[in-house]
């Protein structure tokens, strides 16, 4: 899993690449914890276009991403997702609790 990160006027993007599964996860998460620490961003926008497999370890860092910002009183913004995971987000139901486009 790789993260680019890129910020500018209080807005994160955060474009996801490669697998979203437990092993994966578990660093992308450190590395999205420590990017909207270090920018304490309005606005956090994940792009998924990259990611080519995500499991349950993937609705875990969206779900703590957006705790994080829901402390920070910013909004997150899940978008371009592959069709594999977009199947795992409506599984669980997570379009209820975030934004995904």
């Amino acid at each position: 899993m790789e993260l680019q990160v890129k910020c500018a006027d209080q807005n994160l993007l955060l474009e996801l690449s490669g697998e979203l599964d437990h092993h994966g996860a578990q660093n992308a998460l450190r590395e999205v914890e420590q990017a909207i620490d270090a920018a304490l961003p309005r606005k956090l926008v994940l792009d998924m276009s990259g990611v080519t497999f995500m499991d349950s370890s993937g609705i875990a860092l969206i779900l703590r991403a957006q705790q994080r910002m829901q402390l920070l009183d910013g909004s997150l913004l899940v978008c371009n997702v592959p069709l594999q995971a977009k199947r795992v987000l409506d599984a669980a139901g997570i379009g209820r609790l975030v934004t995904i486009r």
